[in-house]
Parts: structure tokens; C-alpha cells; sequence
């Protein structure tokens, strides 16, 4: 794994037990998924502040931590396919585990997060205050 921040190694362990059980996909991949034609919900799951730096094309925000209690509301298709991303693809996956505990079968991580997606400097837009 790519730690860019310093991250404590039981928060690491947590992220791999997690990433043992999920999809996730590397950008490569989940950009040739795009291009192929797939359709995904893309959920960005950091917090505010994260998030008015800016955010990926197309997506929809529900920080991680409200997500279970907020998801069903954005998303109550548990079928609807989804790629989660955060910072750094550490959060993502708890989350998209936490998702699949319940019931959300089509769920996936993006690996390398916001951070890899800039520097490999992939399109960003500004999120509009108050836009989910």
C-alpha cells in the first residue's frame, strides 16, 4: 500500500482485513471501466473540509462518518453499483466494507484516493457549496 500520510499500524492493519473482503480498483482500472461504458456511483466519503479543495467529475458526497446512516437515503438500491473514495483509499475501504455488511452488493474502493487522482492530474472540478 502507498501510505501517504502517516498512519498508525493498527489503523493499517484495520484497511487491509477490510480490503481482504471488498473490490477495489487501482485508477488505471476503474478509468478503463469508465471508458468501457460502465456506470458507477462515485461517492466521495471525506469529510467537508476535504471536499471543498475540490472533488472528482460526477460525484456525490456523504462523508464517512454518516454514511450508514445516510446512505440509504441517496442510494436505497443495495444492487446500484458504486466506487467509494477518500484521501487516500484508506478510508474508502472501511467504508465500502461497512457498506457491504449491509447489504450493498456492488461496492468498490478506489486505491490511491484523491491524493494518486491529482498527482497523476486527472480532472477535478470545484464542489458547490451546499452540493451533495
Amino acid at each position: 500500500m502507498n501510505v501517504a500520510y502517516a498512519h498508525s499500524p493498527a489503523f493499517v492493519r484495520l484497511v487491509e482485513d477490510a480490503k481482504s473482503r471488498i473490490r477495489h480498483y487501482a485508477i488505471d482500472e476503474f478509468l478503463q471501466r469508465l471508458q468501457s461504458g460502465e456506470r458507477f456511483i462515485l461517492l466521495d466519503v471525506r469529510e467537508d473540509a476535504e471536499r471543498a479543495r475540490g472533488r472528482l467529475p460526477g460525484a456525490h458526497h456523504l462523508a464517512k462518518g454518516v454514511l450508514e446512516r445516510e446512505i440509504e437515503g441517496l442510494v436505497p438500491d443495495p444492487e446500484v453499483p458504486m466506487v467509494l473514495y477518500c484521501g487516500d483509499g484508506f478510508r474508502s475501504a472501511l467504508a465500502a466494507d461497512s457498506l457491504q455488511r449491509m447489504g450493498y452488493s456492488n461496492v468498490a474502493s478506489l486505491d490511491g484516493g484523491w491524493l494518486e487522482w491529482n498527482e497523476r492530474g486527472l480532472p477535478t472540478t470545484q464542489a458547490a457549496p451546499g452540493s451533495v
